[in-house]
């Protein structure tokens, strides 16, 4: 029998849900991955990167004109981040980003503070790299508790795991939180992973900072981001990771021997986009469809006390329809009224219960129409 390496689960909860959502023939707003055409001109563009042989292994930093056209994007930002081609590493995806950036740093024993709720690829990717997760639960309105994340640094502490914005809530965090991190770690060796994979989807105009705007944070963090989510482009799976020279050094000693490159007409691609994407169209577009899904909504029993700040989600509360647990409800709802959530209860890693649970509203508006019109006749 093989010994298990991690303490997640066999199969996630956002595989199982889709899973559950196909068998009953259910609407899916569960797993966060578009069912909407993606820009034509960048299947074009893809198409173009093959045609003029982008076939072969790129460099293992990247492709040169996706690393120059990274350093304009970041530079041209509403809020700019200046980076050097030497800060810059492409990577097949978020997840496997923060799994590599926690190889490249952590020692068997060491601890990484996670802050929860948090995605699930956090924790085994911190086990199976031998290193203890330390858990810090978010407020009730996913705001950081700092008192309680003071309490947990230690001596053992290697890293910190941060998500902004934040999945699920899509809270983000502001330039004050990142001030009061920077002091509570000064006088540390303390690594900052910081998944900001939803960094150009925030709304009502929310401001974006990453961990790599801050000037005393920028020479101890990785900030990671994904092209996945920002083209809508999820199985794609190309991202890249903002570190300083020495980290990022330390990241492509390990990148090197797992992927060694990404997938080349795909950056290809991604870097003739970057000339013409529009950010604030962009942004436009997905304020649209949460506005439309809370519109949609706004007559079903589901509660929410704040509208998301950014991403692909809105956790709607269901207190006033069942007494269920978040699990059980999630099933419940798949398979009764043929519409598929998450539960928020999976983004923690002991069971709890605050009765919300997470819906994807990055879908066409007829998907999102047709859900809320099958729950208006079910949960009525």
């Amino acid at each position: 029998m093989i010994k298990r390496k991690h303490s997640g689960s066999d199969l996630t909860i956002f595989s199982e849900m889709s899973a559950l959502a196909q068998q009953y023939d259910a609407v899916n707003l569960s797993q966060g991955f578009p069912d909407y055409e993606i820009d034509i001109r960048l299947k074009r563009l893809l198409a173009e990167g093959t045609e003029k042989n982008f076939n072969q292994y790129a460099p293992m930093a990247g492709l040169p004109m996706l690393i120059d056209q990274l350093t304009e994007f970041n530079r041209n930002r509403r809020n700019p981040i200046d980076v050097a081609k030497e800060n810059i590493t492409v990577s097949p995806g978020a997840s496997y980003a923060i799994y590599t950036a926690l190889a490249a740093i952590v020692n068997f024993g060491d601890e990484v503070i996670v802050l929860e709720p948090c995605y699930d690829s956090y924790v085994p990717a911190i086990e199976v790299n031998g290193g203890i997760p330390v858990y810090v639960k978010l407020k009730d309105n996913f705001d950081i508790d700092f008192e309680a994340l003071k309490q947990v640094i230690s001596l053992k502490t290697r890293a910190i795991i941060i998500n902004s914005p934040h999945n699920p809530s899509g809270k983000i965090w502001k330039k004050e939180n990142w001030d009061q991190l920077a002091n509570f770690i000064s006088n540390t060796d303390i690594i900052l992973i910081s998944d900001e994979v939803y960094d150009l989807l925030t709304y009502d105009e929310h401001e974006f900072f990453s961990a790599f705007h801050h000037p005393d944070l920028k020479e101890r963090c990785f900030s990671i981001f994904s092209f996945g989510k920002m083209f809508h482009i999820t199985g794609w799976k190309v991202g890249y990771v903002l570190a300083s020279e020495e980290l990022s050094k330390a990241y492509r000693r390990v990148h090197q021997y797992l992927s060694f490159s990404v997938n080349s007409p795909a950056q290809y691609a991604i870097a003739k986009y970057l000339e013409i994407f529009d950010v604030e169209e962009n942004r436009r577009f997905m304020q649209q469809k949460r506005d439309y899904f809370i519109d949609c909504f706004k007559d079903l029993p589901f509660l929410f006390t704040e509208k998301a700040e950014a991403g692909y989600f809105q956790i709607m509360n269901y207190e006033n329809i069942s007494s269920k647990t978040e699990k059980e409800f999630a099933v419940w709802l798949t398979t009764n009224s043929q519409v598929a959530t998450i539960p928020v209860s999976a983004f923690y890693h002991e069971p709890t219960n605050y009765g919300r649970v997470r819906f994807c509203f990055a879908k066409k508006e007829e998907t999102i129409l047709k859900a809320a019109e099958i729950l208006k006749r079910t949960l009525s």
